[in-house]
């Protein structure tokens, strides 16, 4: 998942109702330098969302003194409490949603329909993982020895840093600041640069849930000083990211020197295979959406697709007439398909891989272009994008463009499609069209991924299943559902010897047991 962002310094004639500040020890404070960045409307540079702290180290420091100190009070809070408040926090979200969604098109640039959804999976988590608070599940197993009970329980970690990007600027922060607040961890977050109103608004949320000073820290600023910082802090125990693959390798790297706990989840190389025995309107649709939807911007976006060369023609023709059929605009216009990409950088690194593409020798079958007539020339739009006759081995097959681009590949065979869907560094997202039970239990088995869809596009998680990825996506942890909670506790072992005599494991066993000798 791309993390690219721009530096935006903000200009000293935005009203002071337009600034906003940390969020640190149960206040809200300016950042230490009194300086401020700019986030502005993708699809229209000249909305101004609002001017925010543009943090340090220095403010990163007070953030984790102040979680440090709430940590001991929060960590003996009894969960079912912590759990009560998160539940708060989800019906406030309900009531929320709308203003939220509004907001979210304004400051990412993601489509009305798809920033509601954004918001209904962060109700979606809370409520899940305020069930969590009277479950927190340990395991309780026989002792070898006799008169002894032997538990296991889960413990909180400490403070926790929590990195975030902004293509899902509310979903994601849920998926890691729930767990971590309903386990009795404290939370340092910093969200992405491009959207800090949604992240604060979020805040807002937790604070008005009753969630107490220094329990929940927001600190805004660039990765390198403020995400970095919060790393190398000793006192910060644990770190979930989500970001480019390149980004999450120097920082697993540098939490595995600080030997520090680590959660990464980072790019991905979807693709979609279609047989042909498959429905190809329905797999068309499915297309359609997993490489477009968020303008192609999310880590399990359909950027390949993988079709039996029988049916090939036929499915470049119709997926090719419906990209060409897609609205684009802002997102706040209900009839709009495919909204802006989320930043001047963005959009330009998503051009310069069309450009590869077609110097690679790919057909580009629509689209290609940087839009900027009109109401367009105020934001960052790229046309839907389709090449054809792909090579697995160029670039464009192989690396995570995080935009509205998808790539068309002619597969012989099943196997030849699976050979080439497993054929990239990624493996977060993979795709099965096909209407043979047994090619479906296989592909299953065989694609060599986090989450594998049958029927279905590369898009669309649902939280009470893990999510995360194998290979270069992530480093094993995953998120959400049955292990949403294992990223931010620790097993705790507890032995209760009631005996009444020195009793030694492995050795007062068997022979020696006095159930044996009897």
């Amino acid at each position: 998942m791309s993390t690219k962002t721009e530096s935006r310094q903000g200009s000293s004639q935005a009203s002071s109702s337009q600034t906003h500040n940390n969020y640190i020890g149960g206040q809200w404070v300016k950042a230490r330098s009194g300086e401020t960045f700019a986030s502005n409307n993708p699809a229209d540079q000249s909305d101004l969302i609002g001017l925010f702290a543009l943090s340090s180290a220095a403010d990163v420091k007070d953030a984790v003194d102040a979680a440090e100190k709430a940590y001991p009070a929060w960590r003996r809070t009894p969960a079912p409490f912590r759990a009560e408040l998160l539940m708060k926090a989800a019906r406030l979200l309900e009531t929320r949603k709308e203003e939220l969604a509004q907001i979210m098109v304004r400051e990412m640039g993601k489509v009305i329909k798809e920033a509601r959804g954004d918001v209904q999976e962060a109700i979606d988590m809370a409520y899940y993982m305020a069930g969590e608070g009277r479950r927190l599940m340990g395991a309780t197993v026989p002792s070898e020895l006799p008169n002894k009970f032997a538990m296991a329980v889960r413990a909180p970690i400490g403070v926790v840093g929590v990195i975030t990007p902004w293509n899902f600027p509310v979903a994601i922060p849920s998926w890691k600041i729930f767990p971590a607040l309903v386990a009795g961890n404290t939370v340092v977050f910093k969200p992405a640069t491009d959207t800090p109103m949604c992240a604060l608004m979020l805040v807002e949320v937790l604070i008005e849930a009753g969630f107490p000073p220094g329990v929940i820290n927001f600190v805004t600023g660039g990765g390198g000083k403020v995400g970095m910082a919060i790393v190398e802090d000793p006192r910060v125990r644990a770190i979930s990211i989500t970001g480019s693959t390149s980004v999450g390798k120097q920082v697993a790297g540098r939490c595995g020197e600080l030997m520090k706990r680590i959660s990464c989840e980072l790019g991905g190389k979807n693709a979609i295979c279609v047989m042909e025995d498959a429905d190809i309107d329905l797999a068309v649709d499915g297309a359609l959406w997993g490489a477009f939807g968020t303008a192609g911007q999310r880590c399990t976006a359909s950027s390949r697709i993988i079709v039996h060369k029988s049916r090939y023609k036929e499915f470049a023709e119709k997926l090719v007439a419906r990209t060409k059929a897609l609205k684009l605009g802002n997102g706040l216009d209900a009839d709009i398909d495919v909204g802006p990409v989320a930043n001047k950088s963005q959009l330009e690194s998503v051009h310069n891989y069309v450009e590869i593409g077609k110097k690679e020798g790919a057909k580009l079958l629509c689209g290609g272009n940087i839009l900027t007539d009109g109401d367009f020339s105020k934001g960052f739009f790229h046309e839907p994008t389709v090449f054809g006759d792909v090579k697995p081995s160029m670039r464009i097959a192989q690396e995570e463009i995080f935009g509205p681009v998808t790539v068309l590949i002619s597969a012989e065979d099943f196997d030849d499609a699976i050979e080439i869907a497993n054929g990239t560094d990624y493996g977060l997202s993979l795709a099965m069209y096909t209407n043979d039970v047994s090619r479906a239990f296989t592909a299953m088995q065989e694609l060599e991924a986090g989450i594998v869809y049958i029927n279905a596009p590369t898009i669309g998680a649902e939280i009470q299943l893990p999510f995360g990825g194998v290979k270069q996506t992530g480093n094993g942890h995953r998120e959400a559902g049955i292990a949403g909670i294992d990223q931010f506790t620790e097993w705790k072992a507890i032995y209760v010897d009631y005996s009444g005599r020195l009793q030694k494991a492995q050795i007062d066993t068997h022979g020696d047991s006095p159930a044996v000798k009897e």
